[in-house]
């Protein structure tokens, strides 16, 4: 694929010297494309499609970003409340590093949007359980990422699949019930990258890279968008969100620890500088980004269910980023462990059981103690 690119390129600067004087395009920021093959999921014939209700528009016509600061100015003038990460019903809360959306509408009735939102940006589903509240997007590329000189321009629709940026993307989205009636939306990134495998250039793999913050409080912002917030509003509840915590009234929190502890017994786990509701969150957000499927969750006991592939397993697979596309039916070996959060005063524990509730084999705890105490360090 890179070689194709280099091909490309080489194509593409003698046509331009050829043509001369061409301007260029500023291509947007995000543009994506599924990587993976078939027919986007449909809305059944008996659901209606919610993107143009207008119990999803915000009263009162567009709004621009100075008018509204105009008018929370004049708000704080007349000693009214004013929170600048709210419209509306859609909240975008922050702490620390995290981001996500609190929207005061129940689960149920937000499952249709957000998958339509998905799909609306050029991805396919690889994942679709509503009844776990689990949205997983197949690998896409962000084709913004590509150059756009004329021959891309002239050509790109037609061959574009010798056009790569040797990135692919995938995104989980979980919606989460809280204790408001409401339903707590979060979204966590996954990529892959294309790189040389050999010193002679001449083959490639896959590999992971690291996750991008930036790409996920987009996608936040345009869920926004998606669920009745401007285009403006939304930009500047996310600029507001740059500040201080907004689920500890604005003070911002210094980063939270976490260490490995042995607990009586002799079992590894992750202790976290944490109450019981931030640990959960982090927990959450840990497991979306470190190759868990949550299969169930139970908020009052303090439990995810999940189920774990070892990266190390993963990449020693022939083939590895064709099984991501769906390309191989090989499946490699999980098993299915409990996550436990257990509060004790400020700080919390993070424990491994096995599917049963009964302890796991030391050697899969200290192997997933050590891949969340990373994360969430």
């Amino acid at each position: 694929m890179i070689s194709n690119r280099r091909t490309m390129t080489a194509l593409s600067a003698a046509l331009l010297l050829a043509a001369g004087g061409c301007s260029m395009l500023e291509p947007d920021k995000i543009d994506y494309k599924s990587a993976g093959r078939g027919t986007p999921l449909e809305v059944p014939p008996d659901l209606t499609q919610l993107s143009g209700q207008s119990r999803y528009q915000v009263p009162g016509g567009a709004v621009t970003a100075s008018s509204y600061q105009a008018g929370q100015a004049v708000a704080v003038a007349a000693g009214a409340p004013t929170a600048l990460n709210v419209i509306g019903d859609v909240h975008f809360e922050r702490q620390g590093s995290q981001r996500w959306l609190r929207v005061d509408r129940p689960a149920d009735k937000l499952w249709d949007p957000v998958r339509d939102f998905w799909l609306e940006n050029g991805f396919l589903l690889a994942t679709d359980q509503a009844n776990i509240g689990i949205m997983e997007t197949d690998w896409a590329e962000n084709r913004a990422k590509i150059p756009q000189d004329f021959i891309r321009n002239t050509l790109g629709k037609v061959l574009d699949s010798l056009y790569s940026s040797g990135e692919r993307d995938r995104f989980r989205t979980r919606l989460e019930r809280n204790d408001q009636g409401g339903t707590d939306i979060y979204i966590t990134h996954r990529g892959m990258e294309e790189v040389y495998s050999s010193a002679q250039h001449d083959s490639t793999i896959w590999r992971p890279r690291a996750r991008d913050p930036e790409l996920e409080t987009e996608f936040l912002r345009r869920l926004m968008v998606k669920l009745g917030v401007s285009q403006e509003q939304s930009k500047v509840m996310v600029a507001d969100g740059a500040g201080g915590d907004s689920a500890t009234g604005g003070a911002a929190q210094p980063p939270a620890s976490a260490r490995v502890v042995t607990l009586p017994g002799g079992a590894q786990a992750v202790q976290v500088a944490d109450d019981f509701d931030r640990a959960w969150r982090r927990v959450g957000l840990a497991l979306d980004r470190t190759g868990f499927t949550v299969e169930d969750r139970d908020r009052s006991k303090g439990i995810y269910f999940v189920r774990y592939v070892d990266p190390s397993v993963e990449k020693k697979e022939p083939g590895f980023f064709a099984k991501l596309f769906g390309a191989s039916s090989q499946q490699l070996p999980t098993a299915k462990y409990q996550i436990t959060v257990r509060a004790e005063g400020q700080s919390s524990t993070v424990a491994v059981l096995n599917g049963s509730g009964a302890p796991a084999p030391a050697a899969d705890v200290q192997r997933i103690v050590k891949v969340l105490a990373d994360e969430l360090r």
